[in-house]
């Protein structure tokens, strides 16, 4: 066993124990707020809008009436805090808009059932929230709409144009896994390492004797999610901090690939009746991403401009310093100013 696998071990030890019996004033382990933060129904302090019958964690900058950019996170089950580095779009003059999707990061939670009654439908279901996120903060019709999507998000992103080809004026894309539902397992498969994994299930499944979570135990499954997350050195991610995140959506995430392995989701449908612009980033350390890969899954869209991000990998087109400044900003505020 390696020095680093005991710290690890001794730490996880040392959390569940405090877990466990620390709390001498009765509190329960799944109680809102002891294992992951709270969400917007059980915390009435964090920002958030009110959609389609949900809460959401949302917050806008910028000035009301500029172009809106709506960032949508990756996941399934992710947040919007890895992306906050697009607040610099907000000194341009644009209006840019953040939301945690439902069951994600610090929205509101619902069981997966909720998702999987709806069948296929259950990505309507996440349509029709963005267009709600959308008519929430729009002032006027004219006012210009870009997504902004990142992994997950830049797959919704393109479903959605797709079912609504006229609603938004461009989109920004940022390392779609895939759109068919065979390229998104296939990149899925790509960009994980047995290696990687088999280490950390071992200490997700060494939890299960302490904490094990039943299928809408919103608080435990998160948290255990959350202990998945590491550095990937295939997405070429080896700086990866977990800070950038806050909670993560174990339920819907589970709902979703659930959704798309059993309906065979196709997010390429109706993708030919978009004619507005794409710019489309890819990284340049992610194995998982090379030009072919990014070359067949940039054919979809009518008309698109690529840009290869160097230095970084899946999440660093956002999130490093130096390539948001340099390369990944400027390319998006020169494409919406020629919109």
């Amino acid at each position: 066993m390696t020095t680093l696998r005991k710290k690890r071990g001794l730490l996880t030890s040392f959390t569940i124990f405090a877990l466990l019996f620390s709390c001498t004033d009765g509190r329960t382990i799944d109680e809102p707020g002891n294992l992951v933060p709270k969400t917007v129904d059980q915390d009435s302090s964090l920002p958030s809008i009110r959609v389609n019958g949900s809460l959401l964690h949302s917050e806008a900058f910028g000035p009301e009436n500029g172009t809106l950019i709506i960032a949508i996170h990756g996941g399934p089950g992710g947040d919007y805090r890895y992306l906050l580095n697009c607040k610099d779009l907000a000194n341009k003059g644009y209006r840019v808009v953040f939301y945690d999707q439902r069951g994600s990061g610090l929205s509101q939670r619902f069981p997966k059932n909720s998702y999987k009654s709806l069948g296929a439908g259950a990505i309507n279901l996440m349509y029709d929230e963005l267009s709600s996120v959308i008519a929430y903060y729009r002032k006027s019709s004219n006012q210009k709409v870009i997504l902004l999507g990142h992994s997950w998000g830049a797959i919704l992103a393109s479903g959605y144009v797709g079912k609504y080809p006229n609603a938004v004026q461009g989109i920004v894309l940022c390392e779609p896994g895939g759109l068919k539902w065979d390229d998104i397992t296939d990149y899925v498969k790509e960009s994980r390492s047995f290696k990687l994994w088999s280490e950390i299930l071992n200490d997700a499944a060494y939890i299960d004797q302490f904490i094990s979570g039943k299928e809408d135990q919103h608080e435990i499954l998160d948290y255990k999610m959350s202990m998945l997350t590491s550095k990937n050195d295939i997405t070429g991610e080896g700086d990866f901090d977990p800070g950038m995140s806050w909670r993560s959506g174990a339920v819907i995430m589970d709902a979703l690939f659930d959704v798309g392995e059993e309906y065979n989701s196709d997010f390429s449908k109706g993708m030919q009746n978009y004619n507005a612009p794409v710019l489309f980033f890819y990284s340049e350390r992610n194995k998982a991403y090379p030009d072919s890969w990014a070359q067949k899954i940039t054919s979809d869209y009518n008309h698109v401009e690529k840009v290869k991000v160097s230095g970084v990998g899946h999440d660093g087109i956002i999130t490093n310093q130096n390539a948001w400044n340099s390369q990944t900003k400027p390319k998006i505020i020169n494409f919406i100013n020629n919109l």
